[in-house]
């Protein structure tokens, strides 16, 4: 099987999707992927790992790069794609292989851009943030990144979305006292113990902030529950992990500090986090390319690693023709006219 790159980026969509690519296991797509890359003249490509990275080298005043994920969340029996009327379906329809079919086609037949070009196909974006390819390359290839400007081909329906939301994870552990379940009694119940903290989260009241134009809503989420000895004992422990959405005028330490302010006197347990990034809507690259996608850019809801190039100073923004409504369902789908719009943008711009 090849990867016929300058195919109708409709088509090239659906093909991405018929070649599972859970984390973890995109090395079949990588190798796809670098097999199609490397037969084009105008690109030099790099392997590292399962990412693969392929750069012009016209010599432009500036660079733009484009980059997209190969993986997707586990497959929800919606694995070969299907078409219904002008819809594509299957797993990564819209997170986020369609937006790397546009990021592919442009590769192959964008041959005299007026930009020089770099795009980065890179792994394991859904999973836990030390796996993620595009970390790898900041922490080992940091030169291959450079840019004036980077794309992520995230879902954002055709529109420009600004920065990201940062997000932090925590655990709660709620205490108990053990004891047999016909002498409840005599014991502590620790899951129902974890009924308050349950209310405090469902009553919370989440704030939203403006920022350059774009409002971003937070949210605090019991995301995780676990609990319980066995089916005739009074459990002693009960334990929460909590997902806190927070907008990107937070650092990471003051999102943790707020939590544990709402949280208390529960004792909490930091898991991981990862930054927001703010819109960055004045930098001179970011601000042209709003102006040449037109309309007006929105929050991005979300973490994306938009994060990571704003930490490295290169503006980035979220732009791709999938629905973040859909993605990571068992209905993920894309509007195939999206599919086509975003690549005549995307073409436009870049020539």
């Amino acid at each position: 099987m090849s990867l016929r790159l300058d195919s109708d980026p409709i088509d090239l969509t659906a093909a991405l999707v018929d070649i599972p690519s859970v984390s973890g296991s995109e090395v079949r797509l990588a190798d796809l992927v670098e097999d199609a890359l490397i037969t084009q003249p105008h690109l030099s490509v790099v392997r590292d790992g399962n990412n693969v990275v392929a750069r012009t080298s016209f010599r432009r005043t500036r660079r733009v790069l484009l980059a997209g994920h190969l993986d997707t969340v586990p497959i929800a029996d919606n694995v070969p794609s299907r078409r219904d009327g002008d819809r594509l379906y299957g797993c990564g329809t819209s997170d986020m292989k369609s937006g790397d079919a546009v990021l592919l086609h442009l590769a192959a037949t964008l041959t005299h851009p007026a930009y020089d070009l770099t795009y980065v196909l890179y792994d394991n974006e859904e999973v836990e943030a030390d796996r993620n390819g595009l970390k790898r390359l900041v922490d080992t290839r940091r030169d291959l990144l450079e840019a004036d400007l980077a794309i992520l081909m995230e879902p954002t329906n055709g529109q420009v979305e600004a920065g990201c939301q940062g997000t932090l994870r925590v655990r709660v552990t709620v205490p108990g006292r053990r004891a047999h379940s016909a002498r409840g009694w005599l014991g502590e119940n620790a899951i129902h113990a974890a009924a308050p903290l349950l209310t405090r989260l469902v009553r919370y009241d989440p704030r939203s902030v403006e920022i350059d134009g774009c409002t971003y809503r937070e949210g605090l989420n019991a995301v995780h529950i676990e609990g319980g000895v066995a089916g005739n004992v009074i459990p002693d422990a009960c334990a929460l992990t909590v997902n806190f959405r927070f907008a990107p005028d937070r650092s990471e330490q003051e999102a943790l500090g707020h939590v544990r302010e709402v949280l208390e006197p529960y004792e909490v347990e930091f898991l991981d986090s990862a930054p927001g990034a703010l819109p960055g809507l004045s930098a001179p690259a970011a601000a042209h390319f709003i102006t040449a996608m037109g309309g007006a850019p929105a929050a991005k809801y979300g973490w994306t690693d938009v994060a990571r190039f704003a930490a490295l100073g290169i503006p980035a923004v979220n732009f791709g023709p999938g629905d973040p409504n859909l993605a990571h369902t068992r209905e993920e789908s894309v509007d195939l006219a999206l599919i086509s719009s975003t690549t005549q943008a995307l073409r436009s711009y870049l020539s």
